[in-house]
């Protein structure tokens, strides 16, 4: 089997793989593991760019045990901060949204005693959910279920249709507009860090439910330390993964899958392929368009254009501090007025999410210092209008070719960069005093970034938006097809463009294509959970206190473990 792509779906595709007895070969054009899930070094500090909290991180349900069998969380602790996330108004108000939902009430009524009985509704559902969790399937595709596990997976959901019923029937957008105060009115479209006005109020439930079960923390390591863990449990299995290897077409016989060409002309050949890289690139260059029915067409080249189809990209600041700041809280959205949004290119709605992130992972800065991940949502557009080159180049270094290079982007681009920067600074200087005085090192990324180090649609970081025709339509062709396209055999999709959400979806993904490509092959699927180090730690951190682990080590020692 050849598994295109070194993301969590590649590597969770190719951890499960080995363990059904095929041999596998990832190919992956970084020099890295993790795709988006990924972190690097800037000075003395490691910026670290995808993890702010992590579906499944803690026991009690099917996600967890998907980590566990993927090696991901053993030997680590395990982070949980009491507060999911802070929305601060524009006069300075915040709402701190607790995921315990006894705390959560009694703050929230606080704030606005005119909305009592909305609050009390909306609790009540968060404490229902948190029930709901323990039932929720991510181990098998409904796809792949008998009649028997369909009632009963349906049997379990009995005593919760009503809250998933009423959270799934209304968009947030909607449900936010009843309360009185203005703040709540705003801020309940934050909770998840940034604004997703097609999102009914479910998966506001299900991240705040599992936060509160201490099943949506950070692990520590960080976002590439997670990849590396997976990277690991693949190889102890006996696994290969060529990295700078940039794929360029899947081999196609007799309407068969029979191997891949990269980009330097060598051809590989397999018995099984699996793309778990950007899906707009396999279908339209992989694959040359050839087996998309009319359905699938329509996807990868109608409804992939249209607004609000993919989740948009990120722009990016990081900053490492020269001290430490134990004003900032680990997680803050700060709502902007129309001025500040502005002098931000691409940005979509008028906000920003900061993060003190040394307090998710102390171990990747020097003691007594800050790193600042600031960020919005921003669409690609404005920034592919100031770019005057190309968005990927490969260039031989030492006589291997590399793919993920800096590209030259021309000076309007730049200066964007530059007013982007610069405006944030001055934003976080007025509520952080010193901030920018104590600046040692500082990083920018945009949506072409994206672009340049994994390829994604867009500078998309997850993929089909759910809850609106692009992801609904994915998940009836999955349930309808499989992970495959129609008339191609020995093909499946992995990672999030074979699913909807994030990283919990893509590891999943892994798990379940190699479900599928085991009942074509008339295999028995197996699975087991990484035995190799001890269970993860759990800690609880108080928003305004730090990890009980360590700062960062000196250079080459190993993080503390089991905490």
């Amino acid at each position: 089997m050849i598994i295109i792509g070194g993301g969590l779906g590649g590597l969770s595709t190719g951890v499960y793989a080995q363990l059904n007895g095929y041999h596998t070969r990832i190919f992956e054009m970084h020099e890295i593991p993790g795709g988006c899930c990924t972190a690097w070094d800037k000075g003395d500090f490691t910026f670290d760019c995808c993890v702010s909290w992590l579906l499944g991180n803690g026991p009690g349900n099917e996600m967890h045990q998907i980590w566990l069998e993927l090696g991901a969380l053993q030997g680590k602790q395990m982070r949980h901060f009491d507060v999911f996330n802070i929305v601060r108004g524009r006069d300075g108000r915040a709402v701190y949204f607790y995921s315990d939902p006894d705390r959560l009430q009694a703050h929230l009524t606080e704030l606005s005693p005119a909305d009592a009985r909305l609050i009390r509704d909306f609790c009540k559902g968060l404490r229902a959910f948190r029930k709901c969790l323990a039932v929720y399937p991510f181990l098998k595709p409904v796809g792949l279920m008998g009649r028997r596990e369909r009632w009963r997976m349906l049997a379990s959901f009995l005593p919760y249709v009503n809250v998933i019923r009423k959270s799934m029937g209304s968009l947030m957008t909607e449900y936010s507009a009843r309360f009185k105060d203005p703040l709540l009115r705003e801020a309940f479209n934050f909770i998840l860090y940034e604004k997703h006005p097609n999102f009914p109020v479910l998966p506001f439930y299900f991240q705040l439910a599992s936060h509160a079960n201490l099943s949506a923390g950070v692990p520590e390591g960080g976002s590439l330390g997670l990849a590396r863990s997976i990277e690991q449990r693949y190889r102890r299995l006996g696994g290969d993964i060529t990295y700078n290897a940039k794929v360029t077409e899947v081999l196609v016989e007799d309407d068969r899958a029979v191997g891949v060409r990269l980009s330097d002309g060598r051809e590989f050949r397999s018995d099984i392929v699996v793309s778990a890289c950007d899906g707009h690139t396999t279908m339209t260059k992989f694959l040359k368009g050839r087996y998309l029915n009319d359905a699938y067409r329509k996807l990868y080249t109608r409804t992939i254009q249209e607004p609000g189809m993919v989740f948009p990209g990120y722009f990016i600041l990081f900053l490492g501090l020269k001290r430490a700041f134990p004003e900032g809280d680990p997680c803050t959205t700060h709502l902007l007025t129309d001025a500040e949004a502005a002098r931000l290119t691409g940005i979509r709605h008028p906000s920003i999410n900061v993060q003190f992130r040394s307090a998710h992972y102390p171990e990747l800065s020097p003691r007594e210092t800050s790193v600042v991940y600031a960020t919005y949502f921003c669409d690609i557009g404005p920034w592919r209008a100031l770019d005057e080159g190309p968005e990927q180049v490969s260039r031989v270094r030492g006589g291997e070719e590399i793919h993920t290079l800096p590209v030259r982007h021309g000076r309007e681009y730049y200066a964007a960069k530059r007013r982007a920067r610069t405006a944030l600074l001055e934003f976080l200087e007025q509520r952080y005093p010193g901030l920018t005085e104590s600046v040692a090192v500082r990083d920018v990324s945009t949506p072409l970034t994206q672009v340049r180090y994994t390829g994604n649609y867009d500078g998309t970081v997850l993929g089909w938006q759910p809850f609106v025709e692009s992801g609904e339509t994915l998940e009836e062709l999955v349930k309808k097809h499989g992970p495959g396209l129609p008339g191609l055999a020995n093909f499946y999709m992995s990672g999030v463009w074979a699913t909807t959400g994030g990283l919990i979806r893509a590891a999943a993904a892994g798990r379940h294509v190699m479900q599928f490509v085991c009942r074509d092959d008339g295999r028995e699927f197996t699975a087991s959970v990484d035995d190799t180090k001890p269970a993860p730690t759990h800690v609880v951190v108080p928003v305004g206190a730090r990890p009980a682990a360590a700062a960062r080590e000196p250079r080459g020692a190993s993080l503390s473990q089991g905490v």
